[in-house]
């Protein structure tokens, strides 16, 4: 069983991402368990078909400690387990213990099962920091795949949780599987994230362009290989679920100084000089 957690800038497009990648294992045949770990509880509704599906603390809060697994685990898309953590009511806490709590009780019930081919958890925005480090900080996750695009404060981002990776990669063992690239159409986008990525000692795994299918499968409430299995975008995301399972290199990131990653944005004309 492979666990990977994907993290990034928040607003980049992790959920939709994850949703339609997992929907490309799923047409391989993987078997898949997704983790939601944003308190909004939507990093599953395209694969329930727009279902708002009841998180982990809300059960808890209403039902006590006595819960199924069928409470808090539904099934989605192509087979795909879907749960979501949630988290505290409204300046109440800290949204961190949502996705502490859930995998926790996802262990307990079970839900772990030796059939599972991946466990993707989709983690709020971009702090690794807290409860939100929680998947790489105990080792839940052994990879991290950050969504980012060409823009300034997306790259900001995935350089910090590129520290992130750094810190917990000795004693965690997790490792970073590389970058996706979830255009904005920057100029010269392809090129920056291919030397972002090498400048981590990682790889851009894939370049996903931009494209208003993906909007028009949303407004369906489907990720894209269901609404349109045979559009352009469709094959997109096949190949970067193909990408990811076939994925052998695995390192330990090398975050950049500020000043190196502000003089890669110059480089490629994202900032003036």
């Amino acid at each position: 069983m492979r666990q990977v957690a994907i993290y990034g800038k928040g607003g980049i497009g992790k959920s939709t991402t994850t949703q339609n990648l997992t929907a490309g294992l799923a047409t391989m045949g993987k078997h898949i368990m997704v983790v939601g770990c944003d308190p909004k509880a939507d990093s599953t509704r395209l694969l329930l078909g727009g279902l708002a599906q009841k998180s982990v603390l809300d059960t808890l809060r209403e039902e006590g400690e006595d819960v199924d697994l069928e409470d808090i685990l539904k099934e989605g898309f192509g087979g795909i387990r879907c749960v979501e953590s949630g988290g505290p009511e409204p300046g109440v806490g800290c949204a961190g213990r949502g996705i502490i709590t859930s995998i926790n009780m996802l262990e307990s019930l079970g839900a772990y099962t030796e059939d599972l081919d991946y466990v993707f958890y989709d983690v709020l925005g971009d702090v690794v920091c807290g409860g939100f480090a929680m998947p790489i900080r105990e080792g839940k996750a052994q990879e991290i795949y950050i969504v980012a695009s060409g823009e300034m404060m997306a790259l900001y981002a995935a350089n910090n949780i590129a520290k992130g990776v750094q810190k917990y990669a000795l004693s965690g063992g997790v490792r970073l599987g590389g970058i996706i690239c979830n255009s904005r159409k920057v100029d010269r986008e392809l090129d920056l994230l291919q030397a972002f990525a090498k400048e981590l000692g990682s790889q851009l795994i894939h370049f996903v362009p931009r494209d208003n299918m993906v909007q028009r499968a949303e407004i369906h409430k489907q990720t894209v290989i269901q609404y349109d299995s045979e559009a352009a975008q469709a094959e997109e995301y096949r190949a970067l679920a193909k990408a990811i399972d076939e994925n052998k290199m695995f390192v330990i990131p090398k975050p950049m100084t500020q000043d190196r990653l502000e003089e890669i944005l110059m480089e490629y004309g994202l900032m003036d000089i």
